[in-house]
């Protein structure tokens, strides 16, 4: 309907003034039912270039839209201008029997078909296991992308690593010390080495599978090796159990490897933004309105993360993605603009670059911050997160707020076994519209028959109709804002108008024409629940 609405204003303006360039059109639902079932506020944003004032212009509008298809009951001026629309029934009815009739891929949309797009997510290196400081990065990650191949598009999921460097070296050594200890050598951690005992439980692999025949210094490519692939291993098993699949994997020493970093300082240099002083090489970023200029490579040799950063970008862009999509964490937020400065600079279009940053992540029980026990060190492993509330749990609470803000991870909210659990809460919809179509199958035989559904005519029944038939609409939404918990307002919405559909609408009992048209309303009901929570990576139990 949005789609329509915004085609039949266009044509009303350009029939109003030919010559005007119809701007951007936005339909929304308004906050209260009384309003309507959409809103344009397009009238309000045309008064200059109009020369009149807004009510006028709405009122035009209003007055000479076309609408012979009958699927807008009313057109109606509001405030200072705001144009609301009330669907006709005839349209509800119609528009019900097509979901119907799609079945599972009701809400899939073409807006972005034909789009390549990568979302780059998690990216932790391989030196320990997944935290819940991960967590709400690789469940933000997944669902964006999910809902972006529900618009469409082609998406590519990539994991970034570096397996080089100082902290791999310390990793290596703190495996081979925890290893030494195990062979009977008083060996000591390295300094700031890694202390959890998942370094123990590798270095007892490494001794089950080589006795002490490591025991010279010449063998820390062994534990590294060894280190890497377990915790790689590790990673793979917290993300599939969080229901994420990594499409590719990108190793940040490629880009040493085949040159992109040595032609990221060329290209910049050549553009008069890379100088050396004190021994260091900086990026002029005060050309791009900062206070300081950069550094890229230290005295000491050893590059800063933005070089690498700015090499895989170009990188991305290179393989040919319309748009290159990163979920960082707020300590990015001040940093990431340099990349997308030097990738412009570079001669690419960092327009297709989109950085998604989002706030931090706080467990909490009873009221208090609540650090868990572990074994694994100072931190909460996302496994013993899991191991507390569940998978479902834990996607759904992290994707319960919008990303930009901070996160409080209610444990005794998380661990509620009821309809007061906002996951439970959704799936409990899906697992009681289940439970009265196996009751409706039991006392009805609907075999070869068809719905009319211009029968449901009761407020409850059409309030959860124009709910269902927002599903595209909020998919687009979703995918368009890259802001998942917009999908869990809607469902959320959804199953308080199946809870009053419920409560007011009986099936059993009724003739045969309305319990057929109350049973596929529940039908599409259910597709729409699932769909939905399957895009949320979240499963829609048919029994509870």
């Amino acid at each position: 309907m949005q789609e329509y609405l915004k085609q039949q204003i266009a044509r009303t303006l350009k029939k109003l003034a030919p010559d005007l360039e119809v701007p951007e059109i936005t339909i929304e639902k308004p906050r209260s039912p009384e309003h309507g079932d959409a809103a344009t506020n397009v009238a309000l944003t045309l008064a200059k270039a109009l020369k009149d004032n807004p009510r006028s212009i709405a009122q035009k509008i209003a007055d000479n839209m076309d609408l012979s298809s009958g699927y807008i009951r009313q057109v109606e001026v509001a405030g200072p201008g705001f144009i609301n629309f009330r669907f006709a029934d005839n349209w509800l009815a119609d528009q019900l029997a097509e979901a119907h009739k799609i079945g599972r891929e009701f809400g899939k949309g073409q807006m972005l078909e034909g789009k390549k797009i990568q979302v780059e997510f998690v990216s932790a290196n391989p030196t320990g296991p997944l935290t819940v400081g991960h967590g709400r990065n690789a469940v933000l990650g997944d669902t964006i992308a999910r809902v972006l191949e529900w618009a469409g598009a082609n998406v590519q999921r990539e994991y970034y690593f570096n397996n080089a460097g100082r902290q791999m070296r310390v990793l290596a050594e703190s495996v081979r010390a925890r290893y030494l200890q195990a062979v009977g050598d008083p060996a000591e951690l390295p300094e700031g080495g890694y202390e959890g005992a998942y370094i123990s439980d590798i270095a007892e692999k490494v001794k089950q599978q080589h006795g002490d025949s490591l025991l010279g210094e010449e063998h820390l490519p062994v534990f590294r090796k060894a280190a890497e692939e377990e915790i790689f291993e590790d990673i793979r098993r917290t993300l599939s159990r969080m229901n994420i699949t990594m499409d590719t994997f990108f190793n940040e020493n490629t880009l040493y490897e085949d040159g992109s970093i040595d032609k990221v300082i060329a290209t910049l240099r050549n553009e008069g933004l890379v100088y050396e002083e004190d021994g260091a090489t900086w990026f002029k970023t005060t050309a791009f309105g900062k206070d300081k200029d950069t550094v890229l490579i230290k005295s000491s040799g050893e590059p800063t993360y933005r070089l690498p950063d700015i090499a895989y970008h170009i990188n991305k862009l290179e393989r040919g993605f319309d748009l290159a999509i990163d979920i960082f964490g707020a300590d990015h937020i001040a940093t990431y603009p340099d990349v997308v400065s030097a990738v412009r600079a570079c001669g690419f279009d960092s327009d297709r670059i989109d950085v998604i940053v989002y706030q931090f992540v706080t467990i909490v029980k009873d009221g208090k911050p609540f650090k868990m026990s572990t074994r694994k060190a100072n931190f909460v492993t996302l496994d013993e997160l899991m191991d507390e509330v569940g998978a479902d749990v834990t996607r759904f609470f992290f994707l319960m707020r919008a990303p930009g803000t901070h996160l409080e991870f209610d444990l005794n909210e998380a661990k509620q076994a009821g309809e007061k659990n906002p996951v439970f809460y959704l799936q409990y919809a899906h697992a009681r519209i289940q439970s009265i179509m196996r009751k409706v199958r039991e006392n009805y035989d609907f075999s070869g028959k068809t719905p009319d559904f211009s029968l449901l005519t009761h407020d409850s029944e059409i309030t959860l109709v124009k709910r269902i038939l927002e599903f595209p609409d909020v998919i687009l939404l979703t995918a368009s804002q890259r802001e998942p918990h917009k999908l869990i307002q809607y469902l959320n919405e959804l199953a308080t108008a199946f809870h009053k559909f419920y409560h007011d609408c009986r099936i059993l009992g009724e003739d045969d024409p309305v319990a057929l048209a109350r049973t596929e309303l529940l039908t599409v009901t259910a597709t729409v629940l699932a769909n939905g929570l399957g895009i949320l990576g979240i499963s829609a139990p048919d029994k509870m």
